[in-house]
């Protein structure tokens, strides 16, 4: 059933993206949607944003049927910015795609260009995509291995990112128990703010936190756990058990509150009993 589905999906994909096409144009032309119409890429810009972490969460939860409503989602708005450029004439669809494959031809030599280095490693392969970039594209080399990150990425993931890079320029901790010590730093430096004179809310709190934040970031790094993952992982886990708290407080007439924080402490601890 699997490879009926492979043949029928390259059957069908051509025609299938026609379609989306063709609606996309409706809906902006003459007699579509208005809503649709009063549409332009930057007031779509936080849609997409939204539909792409709506995507990971279906990817996170392994539920197919959902990743596969919510990729259409993500066809849905790509496919319109870029009829929305198309319509203001600086490119086409056609032209998008046409660059996508030919960027993918071009970077992948080792697949496409018959050049006998197809047992290359994942890591010579990303080199290799870096050194097309300058020396075919006429990209500008960096000035650092860090202007490669983009400023735009969530903190969270710039963060992971700019430790990658410095690290492949050598600058890392030799060992794990260096990045440990490093994070135990940090948080003694957050405590000596906190038992001090300073305001909580001063600016060398914000600045402490932010150091503590980048080396948990750098042990998860280390010890190959994407930290994004870890930190969404840790919001399904406290959504799970305060929602227990919750229902069990609702169903017994009594109030959150701080009133009631060792109650709430101790559902809390049944809550993880339950594996929660």
């Amino acid at each position: 059933m699997g490879k009926n589905l492979y043949n029928n999906s390259m059957v069908n994909e051509e025609n299938a993206f026609g379609r989306l096409c063709g609606i996309v144009r409706r809906l902006r032309g003459p007699g579509g949607c208005p809503w649709d119409r009063e549409q332009n890429p930057s007031t779509l810009r936080d849609d997409l944003v939204e539909e792409t972490y709506e995507c990971i969460e279906a990817i996170d939860e392994e539920d197919p049927p959902h990743v596969r409503e919510e990729l259409g989602d993500l066809f849905l708005l790509v496919t319109m910015i870029a009829y929305m450029h198309e319509q203001e004439g600086f490119f086409t669809i056609s032209g998008v795609l046409e660059g996508i494959s030919e960027k993918l031809i071009r970077r992948h030599p080792h697949v496409f260009a018959g050049t006998g280095d197809a047992n290359l490693s994942s890591a010579e392969v990303l080199d290799n995509w870096a050194k097309i970039k300058v020396e075919q594209e006429g990209r500008a080399p960096k000035d650092s291995l860090l202007d490669e990150v983009s400023r735009s990425l969530p903190p969270l993931e710039r963060a992971c990112k700019l430790q990658k890079k410095a690290a492949k320029g050598g600058f890392d901790w030799p060992t794990i128990e260096g990045v440990l010590a490093k994070l135990r730093e940090e948080l003694e430096e957050t405590e000596e703010v906190l038992s001090g004179d300073e305001p909580a809310a001063g600016g060398r709190l914000e600045e402490e936190l932010g150091d503590l934040l980048f080396s948990a970031v750098n042990l998860c790094r280390r010890l190959k756990v994407e930290p994004q993952a870890a930190l969404r992982r840790a919001n399904a886990k406290f959504t799970r058990r305060f929602k227990y708290v919750e229902k069990v407080m609702k169903e017994n007439g009594q109030e959150l509150g701080p009133g009631n924080l060792e109650l709430m402490d101790r559902l809390w601890e049944e809550a993880k009993g339950k594996s929660l």
